[in-house]
């Protein structure tokens, strides 16, 4: 008598083997990009769709361009800012000044100094 599950031998989520037995395969084009590296990349897009102008190389993550010659640039890295550097590009040091000595005349005047 046979025991156990009636699916014996294969995995949950598993598909068909073969392509065949998948169904027809959608028209697919591969285009060619090339990152500041000289990275080749080939992604697959479908054929009825315009691809993007950029693709972000898989092995540096660079963005990629179609044209070998002149591929993008390599993005600007920012340094980064902390919040000081943020306020002190929105208000002058006189500004500074001025809201500093209100907030210690109001902390003067709760704590009765």
């Amino acid at each position: 008598m046979a025991t156990g599950n009636a699916i014996r031998g294969t995995r949950v989520g598993s598909g068909p083997v073969r392509w065949a037995e998948r169904g027809e395969q959608a028209p697919r084009r591969s285009v060619a990009y090339w990152c500041a590296n000289g990275h080749l990349t080939q992604p697959a897009f479908a054929a009825e769709i315009e691809p993007p102008d950029t693709w972000d190389c898989p092995r540096c993550g660079l963005p990629a361009g179609q044209n070998e010659q002149a591929p993008p640039e390599r993005p600007r890295a920012e340094p980064y800012k902390t919040h000081l550097a943020y306020v002190k590009e929105r208000r002058t040091d006189a500004d500074g000044e001025a809201i500093l000595q209100e907030a210690l005349a109001r902390l003067r005047q709760r704590t009765g100094r």
